[in-house]
């Protein structure tokens, strides 16, 4: 794996400074562009399973400092919290509704909550698990952990969890420090292909 390239990120301030306005802009239309929907999904879950109807995790994210992150519920109630890929027994943990929300991203919206509070971005590497060691290692080694984390990445759009926590690193080093003009609305519109066909999938 590369090494990080050693720009400093401070010469893209102008950059940055666009991106958090672009965020607390476009999240404050699609907060109340879907707020309408979050409350079929609000009764659904109410519904299917009991449990809170919000899921709150800690992650790891700018500066590798640690924040809250919002979703709606897709687990049952009680469900030991560990990074899905070691969950036993996943598949039988997550709720109808919460399947239907899994396999569309739906239940990540709440995120633009976060994205508002300036937690997260709508692009950039995507918020850690505190249990998954090695890539918040491998984040503070390249530096990636610079920028806010994102909604979506260049990593989601190149083989999200279908590949090895080494790659994602390296896709996110890309992103980071050989970042091109229209590379967020490019990874944006092909974030809706990686959701719609499940690529990547865990």
């Amino acid at each position: 794996m590369k090494k990080s390239s050693g720009i400093d990120l401070s010469k893209s301030a102008s950059r940055l400074f666009c991106k958090r306005i672009t965020d607390i802009i476009f999240s404050i239309i699609l907060i109340i562009l879907i707020s309408p929907f979050w409350l079929i999904i609000t009764i659904a879950i109410i519904i299917d399973s009991r449990g809170s109807i919000v899921f709150k995790q800690q992650r790891v994210g700018l500066y590798s400092i640690n924040f809250n992150i919002y979703k709606f519920r897709t687990m049952k109630s009680g469900t030991i919290d560990l990074p899905a890929e070691e969950l036993p027994d996943r598949e039988n943990k997550v709720t109808r509704v919460g399947r239907f929300l899994r396999r569309f991203s739906i239940d990540e919206t709440l995120q633009l909550f976060n994205i508002l509070k300036g937690d997260m971005s709508f692009v950039g590497p995507r918020p850690t698990h505190l249990g998954q060691k090695e890539q918040i290692r491998l984040r503070k080694e390249l530096g990636t952990d610079r920028i806010r984390p994102g909604l979506t990445g260049h990593a989601v759009v190149n083989g999200r969890d279908a590949i090895s926590i080494p790659q994602k690193a390296e896709f996110d080093r890309q992103y980071v420090f050989n970042y091109k003009p229209f590379m967020d609305t490019m990874i944006v519109l092909k974030t809706f292909g990686v959701v719609l066909t499940f690529k990547g999938g865990n």
